[in-house]
């Protein structure tokens, strides 16, 4: 279960192996010339020469909305002579989903209210001053949001030492996913793992907050670090990288709600 929870945060089965980093001797060439979007039985694939994709456990990879099959043709269409995953966060996050299977809709509901009941936006600095006030300005804001939205409370506190939800609260939340399907939890697992908060996650999902509301409430610690210290390259390099997979995912929950 932990790996293919891991899967999903990471999309990283990609139909072409799981291995991120490769040298290009590693990586298969480009077989295909070709790519196209197929109107199917359930929704819509994404054909190269014609062929319609599968997953590495040959499942045929069917998606319910044309955005999300016209995203990962275009992800096809822009391998250059070699097939490399790593610019192809919309194939794998939906081929994640679809090798792990409708049986694990109950794991990622549980891994996202786990992240939720010990929430990122539930512990606070207790210094510096400058980074308690950002805190408490994107933090605060965000759980007055959900608690109104939700009918329930939060108990934030100060430090790590663990302070527990309201049995309330959390059975709130995980009613409110219990009609999600695979896509979607999926989804949530992924901008779980990428914002370390399940809350903003779930607030997401319900229109609560804007993508870019989430991303820099995220992140509120590591801009403050960047803001005292700078930030390295590759640094940098990770977080645009995370980025676009965040805003991948979010995608997803936006198109499959409409």
């Amino acid at each position: 279960m932990r790996d293919q929870l891991e899967d999903a945060h990471q999309h990283s089965d990609a139909g072409l192996g799981r291995a991120h980093h490769r040298v290009k001797s590693d990586l298969p060439k480009r077989f295909y010339k070709d790519v196209s979007v197929l109107a199917v039985d359930g929704g819509f694939t994404v054909a190269l020469d014609g062929r319609p994709v599968k997953t590495p456990g040959k499942i045929a990879v069917v998606v319910p909305v044309a955005e999300i099959a016209t995203v990962m043709a275009a992800e096809w269409a822009a391998q250059g002579e070699f097939i490399n995953p790593d610019p192809m966060p919309m194939v794998r996050l939906i081929n994640s989903a679809l090798e792990s299977g409708e049986k694990m809709i109950p794991a990622f509901r549980e891994e996202v209210l786990k992240f939720a009941a010990g929430d990122a936006l539930l512990y606070r600095a207790e210094a510096p001053q400058t980074l308690v006030d950002e805190q408490e300005a994107s933090w605060d804001a965000a759980l007055v949001t959900l608690a109104r939205h939700f009918g329930v409370s939060f108990q934030p506190t100060i430090g790590i030492i663990h302070q527990a939800q309201p049995a309330a609260t959390l059975a709130r939340l995980g009613d409110s996913l219990q009609a999600e399907g695979l896509l979607v939890m999926t989804a949530l697992v992924s901008i779980t793992g990428l914002t370390g908060s399940g809350l903003l996650a779930i607030g997401l999902l319900h229109k609560l907050f804007t993508p870019d509301q989430v991303w820099a409430a995220a992140h509120v610690d590591e801009d403050h670090q960047i803001r005292a210290w700078r930030q390295d390259e590759e640094a940098a390099e990770r977080r645009v990288k995370r980025r676009l997979e965040f805003d991948t995912a979010a995608n997803v929950l936006e198109w499959l709600r409409n």
